[in-house]
């Protein structure tokens, strides 16, 4: 997941880079939601482990 965050952000930093505003815009949304994704699963994770565990 935060694989496919690194992804998009690139893709938004080499179209910004490159003048298309619009698409880096979108891919830079993009990143930004799949990065919040992977924090609250990777919360959400921590602390099923932790519950698990006691």
């Amino acid at each position: 997941m935060l694989r496919y965050a690194i992804i998009f952000f690139v893709i938004a930093i080499i179209a910004g880079v490159l003048g298309f505003g619009g698409i880096a815009g979108a891919m830079a949304g993009i990143a930004e939601i799949v990065f919040y994704i992977f924090l609250v699963l990777l919360v959400v994770s921590l602390l099923s482990g932790l519950l698990k565990k006691a």
